[in-house]
């Protein structure tokens, strides 16, 4: 079971001077764990992607980087614009309306850098050997590897129906749906589902002792 994301403190102090605290992963795939960095979009909207250091590292907790490679601020600018016009894909599919134009446009334009890039080259023996070119910038890739996952998730008919947002008015999680009847309202029953039922079982304590 995935565990609920801390709540972030009413005397949190923005701007963060990182954000690596104040990760979770709940969101059931790189593509809206992403979207999930920038936190209590409801309110404050707290960005967790603060330095491009920052941005290295969450690559490498999501498993989307073998360990921290140098990025500049310029593609940690891009990286946030990235994740918004995933957002923006996200949030349509929940709406049912039409997705912006610039948010596919934002995200196809990485989909060049996604993908196994073919070489051939020749082995020890002297024979070709058909490989795979490492990336030229490997936090690019990894980003790219991010708006394929949101390619997949936003032009596939059957998952971009199973997109989510937290239904608590309190949380701004985005989630991928995977139970089974594909209808989960939280974003973890653990934290958002376990408070919505405290909330009722008091309302219901409150009602009975009015009467």
């Amino acid at each position: 079971m995935v565990a609920p994301a801390r709540d972030l403190p009413e005397s949190l102090v923005v701007p963060l001077r990182s954000g690596q605290e104040w990760w979770y992963w709940l969101g059931g795939r790189p593509a809206i764990d992403f979207v999930n960095t920038l936190r209590e979009r409801w309110r404050r909207r707290v960005e967790t992607l603060v330095t491009a250091g920052d941005l290295s590292l969450w690559l490498v907790e999501a498993g989307l980087l073998d360990e921290r490679r140098r990025a500049t601020r310029a593609l940690l600018a891009d990286a946030r614009d990235l994740r918004e016009a995933i957002d923006a894909g996200l949030r349509a599919a929940v709406d049912g309306s039409r997705t912006p134009r610039a948010a596919v446009g934002e995200i196809d334009a990485w989909l060049a850098h996604a993908g196994a890039r073919p070489s051939l080259a020749l082995g020890r023996d002297g024979a070709p050997v058909l490989g795979a070119r490492g990336a030229r910038d490997p936090v690019a890739a990894a980003l790219a590897t991010v708006a394929l996952d949101a390619a997949r998730m936003l032009g596939t008919p059957g998952e971009r129906a199973r997109l989510r947002v937290c239904a608590s008015p309190t949380c701004s999680a985005r989630f991928y749906d995977r139970s089974p009847a594909g209808r989960r309202r939280w974003c973890s029953m653990t934290g958002c589902g376990n408070q919505a039922k405290a909330r009722r079982h008091r309302a219901r304590a409150t009602s009975e002792e009015t009467r």
